[in-house]
């Protein structure tokens, strides 16, 4: 206890509020953007449907963001969720995010994004496939290393790529709304009945997904009790904006069912028509940027819950993975456990898969944080001793468990195999806690 009191105190608090919002759109918005479009009008049936899909996912997030805030408000320390329902339902709950987070959601995350990002730099600069691997591989260490070096560094990459992604973006709906005469609303997918709204709001939810990370470096915010909301309040309003227009404006340019027909070259089609050949660069670019913002994001926050769970003893190595780089005051062996899984499963595994294996456990541990707020409510029932109280409460918390309840029980349905996975791995980590805890000692 004394190591994790010691370490939360020796954290640099060099995140500012600028930051820590680059880091709440950086982390949401990657290739989602771009990418998803085309799914959810194909899931929905028609361009109506499909914008209703994404306001509906978007309100949804909010919610859960407005309501993890108050969390977050209340106890402004390192590890986000993971520190979150340690403190609220105990250890061995945290342990089992913290443990999913680490084996499993962090590098699956991180190794797609690494792998993603170095499959669109290739043709990009016409560089054989040979290199696939070892640019990703390249491109995590990297990121790793920067991280490493201090909050700051990473931070101020965040808020370089953050702008530098919302060029584009800000590119195509401007033009698009000005010069497209397409109609909006409407449109049929051309694909005949689809999926359905279900799994449309799915989609644009995996899209949304990455809000939560900034809780992750609460710990190392210069004013966490008032910046954290803020940050994810005004970085998802940004996320939401972001996301309706540029769709908005693709629709305006394309018609829905030619957005379907492209797939995920649907917004770089649009660029080409809006602004020509340059087009299709500049979205290329966009994409790369993004990517790269959002494989930054994961990396600076991800590496804190492992580093969370040494200071409490609760991962073997807890000595070496607790303790903080004298001059850089940043959790470098965890950055380096990180990376060592990260580059694991990209060499080993399907990193997209694992992550689609790990969205479905994390949101089950969602519901337990938006349930989470009810029960701090019972226990400082006086407002004074919230820094931030969720607005529209029980409303907006009511809202934030429906989503999430929605979610977990299409994937049983539609992917009950992954599903299956999921719990198995994450519930994997119980044998080596009580293991821990029988030595009582820090292995």
């Amino acid at each position: 206890m004394q190591l994790q009191q010691n370490s939360e105190r020796n954290l640099k608090q060099d995140l500012g509020f600028i930051a820590s919002t680059a880091l709440v759109v950086g982390m949401v918005i990657g290739s989602g953007i771009f990418m998803k479009p085309a799914k959810v009008i194909a899931a929905a049936g028609d361009s109506s449907l499909g914008l209703g899909a994404w306001v509906l996912g978007g309100i949804i997030t909010l919610a859960a963001g407005l309501t993890v805030a108050e969390l977050g408000s209340q106890i402004p320390k390192t590890g986000g969720l993971y520190t979150y329902l340690n403190e609220v339902y105990g250890k061995v709950w945290g342990y089992l995010f913290g443990w999913m987070q680490t084996v499993i959601y962090g590098p699956a995350t991180i190794g797609a994004l690494g792998l993603y990002f170095s499959a669109l730099l290739l043709p990009f600069f016409g560089i054989e496939d040979a290199y696939k691997m070892p640019i990703a591989i390249a491109s995590v260490i990297f990121i790793s290393g920067i991280n490493a070096l201090g909050t700051k560094y990473g931070g101020f990459i965040q808020s370089v790529a953050t702008i530098g992604k919302l060029i584009p973006i800000a590119l195509i709906a401007i033009f698009g709304l000005l010069k497209g005469n397409g109609q909006v609303l409407g449109m049929v997918s051309g694909l005949g009945q689809g999926a359905g709204m279900g799994a449309a709001i799915l989609a644009t939810l995996w899209a949304y997904d990455g809000w939560i990370g900034v809780g992750f470096v609460a710990g190392e915010m210069k004013n966490p009790a008032k910046q954290l909301p803020r940050a994810i309040i005004i970085g998802l309003g940004i996320v939401m904006v972001a996301y309706l227009s540029v769709n908005v404006a693709i629709l305006h340019v394309l018609p829905a069912a030619k957005v379907v027909s492209l797939g995920k070259y649907a917004a770089g089609s649009a660029a080409t028509v809006l602004f020509g050949d340059i087009g299709g660069k500049l979205i290329s670019i966009g994409i790369l940027v993004s990517i790269f913002g959002t494989l930054n994001g994961y990396t600076l926050t991800c590496a804190r819950v492992p580093y969370a769970m040494a200071i409490r003893g609760q991962l073997p190595a807890s000595g070496i993975l607790g303790k903080l780089h004298k001059s850089f005051g940043t959790p470098v062996n965890s950055f380096i456990l990180q990376a060592v899984i990260t580059i694991a499963l990209m060499t080993l595994g399907d990193p997209d898969r694992l992550t689609d294996i790990a969205m479905f456990i994390i949101w089950v541990f969602y519901i337990l944080a938006f349930v989470a707020v009810f029960i701090m409510r019972k226990r400082n029932p006086e407002a004074s001793a919230r820094p931030y109280s969720v607005p529209g409460y029980p409303i907006v918390p009511i809202i934030a468990i429906v989503g999430a309840l929605y979610i977990i029980f299409s994937t049983i349905f539609t992917n009950p195999v992954d599903t299956f996975y999921s719990l198995g791995i994450t519930l994997a980590g119980l044998p080596l806690y009580w293991l821990i805890n029988k030595r009582g000692s820090k292995l």
